[in-house]
């Protein structure tokens, strides 16, 4: 389905911000935006629970941005989380919370997933070059590092440093001296060489900042003239300057210059060690800024999907080739298992449940290039823990259970509730697996699947079960397995009135 406006919300460590959007062919122009300062970085506790306060100024802010999305279809808008809620260990009350305000699902993303989102939005918002670029975007308490050729993301990093932490831990009481802020920019370096040799190696023409700090820093160095020469952007000079004046301040509620923004202002001296620890572990004398970022990303990263340009589709792929998936069974997996759940009541289900059966049909046996045995738990434990462009935690989550869930025991997917729709994904997917136990091109029985009110019904041609044994026992487990979990898997005979039943 393909939307006229569509929005994106980001849950920054610092701010919350919407930004919606008008689509006019392959285009986005913006329509409205709200920003919200929450600081939910300053809300998460040394044993990382994120505080009553934080919660509720995050809540209240969501609420906001739900006034305003009203009307909108699901599929129109796009939620996503950053560092703070994928460190929170209490990030599952608040998103609970927090959708129910938005009205929206919320979407935590890993930091590499940041990272490619960012640097959509910031090639999208500059002019178009063939050189390649590096985006450096600061936020509240990660930092990504992305080098990248037009709309090409080639290398993505995300660092666990930004300026809310920074300044809460180098400057908590908001003085600033040149011994914090040196003990700052040094924290910063030790991350940053971690990756400096690789960034590097592969090189850029163009350094670029994105978000809110790099706006900030950018802004006071231009209208205070610290650049060198009259020079536009972000200079290392510029900085240096920068930071004498905020030394001789002395504190942040001393330090008052043209182009200080009461928001960024107390998250400046974090920020500002951050850039200047980028600048000098990478070697850069001079920075650009662009306006889009994460935000705008996530809406031309939403409208791809429109598009028929899902990253997500990229991905399976790029995993069906790196794991060596016999792709013969997985798509004769994924055509019978797409024909099942097209013949399952469809109430319930959402726009995206298809693309996932189809993708868990691809993937399910990633896992035999690890090892046969339990394949479907290592396949599960790669779409966990591995990199995903595309895809948020969440996604991955589900995609995971779908793989695991596809053979064995069902108890272990016991978390989901009676009503999930994820039940039957997980019906068609085994089934279809079990129907292509020969996996070759046989040509299926003329069957016919439904929902029944205590679970499923699968309904074969006369006699064809004593015909086929082997299968016929298969089938007669799998509703013994599904029993166990309180959902009723009924096989019957075409021809007799009664029925032959299995199970």
């Amino acid at each position: 389905m393909e939307y006229e406006t569509i929005a994106a919300v980001d849950l920054g460590s610092n701010s919350f911000r919407l930004q919606v959007g008008r689509v006019v062919e392959d285009q986005i122009y913006p329509l409205d935006s709200l920003k919200e300062t929450v600081r939910l970085a300053s809300g998460l506790t040394p044993e990382k629970m994120l505080d009553e306060a934080s919660m509720a100024r995050g809540v209240e802010a969501l609420r906001y941005f739900g006034e305003r999305l009203r009307g909108l279809g699901e599929g129109a808008v796009r939620a996503v989380a950053t560092n703070t809620l994928r460190v929170a260990k209490n990030a599952r009350e608040f998103l609970a919370q927090g959708e129910a305000a938005l009205g929206f699902p919320i979407e935590v993303i890993a930091g590499r997933e940041e990272a490619r989102l960012i640097y959509i939005g910031a090639v999208h918002s500059l002019p178009l070059a063939p050189h390649k670029r590096l985006v450096v975007d600061i936020g509240g308490g990660s930092t990504e590092f992305i080098i990248g050729k037009k709309t090409d993301p080639q290398l993505t990093e995300s660092l666990y440093m930004g300026c809310v932490s920074y300044t809460l831990q180098f400057f908590p009481d908001g003085k600033v001296d040149k011994k914090r802020l040196r003990e700052a920019q040094v924290a910063a370096a030790k991350e940053i060489e971690l990756i400096a040799h690789d960034y590097q190696q592969l090189g850029w023409k163009e350094a670029i900042g994105s978000s809110g700090t790099a706006r900030a820093i950018a802004d006071l160095v231009e209208l205070n003239n610290l650049n060198p020469g009259g020079v536009t952007g972000i200079t290392r000079e510029g900085m240096d300057r920068l930071a004498a004046m905020l030394i001789k301040a002395g504190s942040i509620h001393a330090f008052n210059a043209p182009g200080v923004r009461s928001d960024r202002l107390p998250v400046l001296p974090g920020g500002l060690a951050i850039l200047t620890a980028v600048f000098e572990e990478l070697g850069i004398e001079r920075m650009n800024y662009a306006d889009g970022a994460l935000r705008l990303g996530v809406l031309y990263d939403l409208l791809g999907r429109f598009h028929q340009d899902d990253m997500r589709d990229t991905t399976v792929k790029q995993f069906v080739r790196r794991y060596q998936v016999d792709k013969g069974q997985a798509g004769r997996v994924r055509r019978t298992a797409m024909s099942i759940l097209a013949s399952l009541d469809q109430t319930g289900l959402g726009e995206y449940d298809p693309l996932f059966l189809s993708w868990a049909a691809s993937l399910h046996e990633i896992g035999i290039s690890i090892a046969h045995n339990g394949y479907h738990k290592h396949g599960a434990y790669i779409l966990t823990f591995a990199d995903m462009p595309g895809f948020s935690n969440k996604d991955k989550a589900r995609l995971a259970a779908l793989v695991l869930g596809h053979r064995g025991k069902l108890e272990k997917l016991a978390a989901l509730s009676p009503e999930d729709p994820s039940w039957r994904l997980v019906f068609a997917l085994r089934l279809a697996v079990l129907l292509h136990r020969t996996r070759d091109d046989r040509e299926l029985p003329a069957y016919e699947v439904k929902t029944a009110p205590d679970g499923f019904q699968l309904v074969l041609p006369a006699r064809w079960l004593e015909a086929n044994p082997w299968t016929a026992a298969a089938l007669n487990e799998e509703s013994l397995v599904w029993r166990r979990v309180g959902i009723m898997f009924r096989v019957k005979n075409a021809v007799a009135p009664k029925g032959k039943v299995i199970g």
